[in-house]
């Protein structure tokens, strides 16, 4: 069996590495259970945003976001957002949905994450 890794985009990278080394282990140790959840379920527990057949995967961490995908080697984070950054963002895109199918159903969303995409950084 393959070890599981956590691997993150340049711009994920970025995002954990300006926070505190406090909250970066606290961030880092709520993908401990993730391993077996990733290879062994639907991942039910987690929030699921749908587009074009790309599925991206969230989880809260206190006051932030981590947003990820399956990946063949273990999970891809795209980003970690602060909750009040995407409470500015569906204000500012005016959604009155629910926060997942507000943000599936945004362009904006998907630009956002696909801006986190190139190289990657295996954690």
């Amino acid at each position: 069996m393959r070890p599981f890794q956590i691997i993150f985009t340049p711009t994920g990278a970025a995002e954990l590495s300006k926070m505190p080394k406090e909250l970066q282990l606290q961030i880092l140790g709520e993908f401990r259970g993730l391993p077996q959840e990733v290879i062994s379920t639907e991942l039910e527990r987690f929030g699921k945003l749908e587009r074009d057949g790309h599925v991206l995967h969230r989880f809260r961490v206190g006051d932030y976001r981590i947003y990820f995908e399956r990946h063949e080697l273990g999970v891809l984070v795209q980003r970690i957002l602060s909750r009040n950054s995407l409470k500015d963002f569906l204000f500012r895109s005016s959604l009155p949905l629910g926060e997942d199918e507000a943000l599936q159903d945004n362009p904006k969303f998907w630009e956002l994450m696909g801006a986190a995409k190139g190289k990657t950084s295996v954690q």
